[in-house]
């Protein structure tokens, strides 16, 4: 009986379920650590996301995960057309746990540079250029919650 009971509270405990994406970011993504728990870094990210008018699609708290649509670079706007070239991009961010009370958050805006039917369409995303008008504005939002959300000092001049 015992061991029953037992192992109906490790069932439902935890699950082994994720809503994240089996792939990890991108080679070159924006990446920083803040003094924020997964869940309020997640909820914080996809405020900021929102109010910058992009447009964020899933907000996955309990994984640590944000996702937007696919949108014009220039509009922001959800676009049907194809996804092909640095103009329809796709933002994705991962918040992972960190030491105790942090969170890392990595954020790629990927586009695709070709069509390939013999590729899986993850396969085809590559990271925008540095000088990409969406790529700038992640990494300066990335770079700001650093600042925000940091106990340490920041470095000397």
């Amino acid at each position: 009986m015992t061991r029953r009971i037992l192992l109906l509270l490790l069932l439902t405990a935890c699950s082994p379920f994720t809503t994240r994406p089996y792939f990890p970011p991108v080679t070159g993504a924006a990446q920083a650590e803040i003094e924020l728990d997964q869940e309020d870094a997640t909820e914080t990210l996809a405020a900021v996301l929102r109010s910058d008018s992009l447009p964020v699609t899933r907000v996955e708290l309990r994984d640590g995960y944000i996702e937007t649509a696919w949108f014009d670079a220039a509009t922001k706007a959800p676009t049907g057309s194809r996804r092909l070239g640095p103009d329809v991009v796709q933002i994705r961010a991962w918040v992972d746990p960190s030491r105790q009370g942090y969170s890392v958050l990595t954020v790629e805006t990927v586009y695709r540079p070709l069509a390939d039917p013999s590729l899986s369409p993850r396969d085809l995303d590559r990271q925008v250029p540095p000088d990409h008008v969406v790529g700038k504005r992640v990494a300066e939002i990335v770079t700001e919650l650093a600042r925000l959300y940091s106990s340490e000092a920041p470095p000397a001049p």
